[in-house]
């Protein structure tokens, strides 16, 4: 992987971490520890799928949420995470990325039905379904409407919303690895997420004080 791409590699981001720990609770120390281990993996990974999956671990080590079997909750918990972490973004490095870095692969990214969800919902005869096409061009216009406006948390929950799709068809067995077909939004999938994870861990180092809740599956003695 290029580690040009990510503002912050992971030897930068553990150093730091190493410097100013000792002043954060316990439990953001096991999140930034967790989320770095995972993300130094996915540098040294080299296929797109498998650093894809590895950046994807890193992220939920760091937001670290419980939603059981209700894709709802862990959606509606997301989100919250990602207006938080975008509002707690003093320097403006996400947006910076969102409107400069990746605003073409974005754009690519939201207009493509294969990282749609309700697309996959029609095609496995979901009920409730049947016009995920309407669907489909309402969220495209919502996305350009908030591109326009460069709305950051806005833009970057529906970016989200279709990486957790693109997430889903790898970890549930729904692609092949390195297979040649939809290649690109694995690309660059992987290319926003390198750039993206360590902004975000970055971001709550930054704010070590706000409360950042319990980590799931502490570590026990």
């Amino acid at each position: 992987m290029n580690t040009d791409l990510a503002p912050f590699s992971f030897s930068t981001l553990k150093q730091r971490h190493r410097s100013i720990r000792e002043g954060f609770p316990e439990f953001l120390n096991l999140r930034v520890h967790r989320a770095l281990s995972w993300l130094q993996r996915a540098e040294l990974c080299e296929d797109d799928d498998g650093a894809f999956i590895f950046l994807w671990i890193s992220l939920n080590a760091a937001y670290a949420n419980d939603a059981g079997e209700y894709r709802e909750s862990e959606i509606s918990t997301f989100r919250f995470f990602i207006k938080r972490i975008v509002e707690l973004d003093s320097s403006g490095q996400i947006a910076d990325l969102l409107w400069d870095t990746w605003s073409g692969p974005i754009r690519l990214l939201l207009n493509n039905e294969y990282v749609f969800q309700r697309y996959w919902d029609f095609h496995n005869q979901k009920q409730g379904v049947d016009e995920w096409q309407i669907s489909f061009n309402r969220a495209r216009d919502k996305s350009k409407s908030a591109l326009a406006n460069q709305q950051t948390d806005e833009v970057l929950n529906i970016l989200m919303d279709r990486l957790y799709t693109l997430r889903n068809q790898l970890i549930h067995g729904g692609a092949t690895w390195g297979g040649s077909v939809n290649r690109s939004q694995v690309r660059d999938g992987r290319n926003i997420l390198a750039s993206l994870v360590p902004v975000i861990i970055s971001v709550m180092m930054d704010n070590a004080k706000a409360h950042w809740g319990e980590p799931f599956y502490l570590v026990r003695s």
